[in-house]
């Protein structure tokens, strides 16, 4: 509590009852205001992690049409999963013509799927190449405290040619502002500081799952990654459109999001020896 002095220049003790009005009134702005804290949960736990996935905000925020340009010739089939898909019938999506599968492994730093284990490793029993992807929320904790929690909780990576790099899922936030509250060099230097940790961590460079639209919205269409990060596209419709800045061409192409068996349904831009490669690194 602060020593109040008289005389020139100090300020006089406020009475008791004005000191109880102060206090009371500090209290109330502290309940009332809000933070990003409260926004993904208490103590910064993801309010409904079940309820966000790949994708899981596109449709809220964008139209689904039909745009020209970069639609893959040569391709392979594949899925992205989550909690919500509970157990997955992989040798469905085999025999159908799915040859590699994400799963979502982390959100935040609190967040892991309960699924995982069945996800992850029933695709890779079924001969599926598979990859793991963390749930960004940029506004809870720092790029390189998440990477280190995805490394930790299954977003890792070995040279067995059947793991993909890990992949950074950044869309609209869930729980709150679209920008997650941050503006465009703070989001920057956060998505940098994840994407360096994961490279410090696993040796690979992390793919970036983005759409353009929240892209341009949220970095002002930033450049800087395009050379290093592969890119993955979220656009339902017949070919993938225009692609955020710094790419030539997208990595991989979610094209729907209500396909059989798991809903997201998935393009990676080559053929099949090409997406060993990726796996080998």
């Amino acid at each position: 509590m602060p020593v109040y002095r008289s005389g020139p220049g100090r300020r006089t003790p406020p009475t008791t009852a004005a000191y109880l009005v102060s206090l009371l009134t500090a209290l109330a702005l502290v309940v009332t205001l809000p933070s990003a804290t409260a926004a993904s949960g208490s103590e910064g736990r993801p309010g409904h992690p079940d309820r966000d996935w790949m994708g899981s905000t596109i449709r809220a925020h964008e139209t689904a049409r039909a745009l020209p340009g970069n639609s893959a010739l040569a391709h392979v089939e594949g899925v992205d999963v989550s909690s919500h898909n509970g157990n997955v019938s992989w040798s469905k999506l085999w025999n159908s013509g799915a040859r590699f599968a994400y799963v979502k492994a982390s959100e935040g730093t609190t967040y892991t799927n309960p699924h995982f284990s069945q996800q992850y490793n029933g695709a890779y029993r079924e001969g599926m190449i598979r990859g793991a992807y963390h749930f960004a929320l940029p506004d809870s904790s720092s790029g390189a405290a998440q990477a280190d929690y995805f490394t930790d909780h299954g977003g890792g990576w070995s040279s067995d040619g059947r793991t993909l790099p890990g992949v950074l899922d950044m869309e609209y936030n869930p729980y709150g502002n679209q920008c997650y509250g941050m503006s465009a060099g703070r989001l920057i230097d956060w998505i940098e500081d994840f994407f360096d940790t994961y490279r410090e961590r696993t040796g690979r460079d992390a793919v970036l799952y983005t759409s353009t639209t929240w892209w341009k919205k949220c970095t002002g269409n930033h450049s800087g990654f395009g050379n290093w990060n592969p890119l993955w596209m979220p656009r339902y419709g017949s070919a993938s459109g225009e692609l955020p800045a710094g790419w030539g061409f997208y990595t991989f192409w979610q094209y729907t999001d209500s396909g059989p068996t798991v809903g997201d349904h998935n393009r990676f831009n080559g053929t099949y020896n090409r997406l060993k490669s990726l796996a080998y690194g």
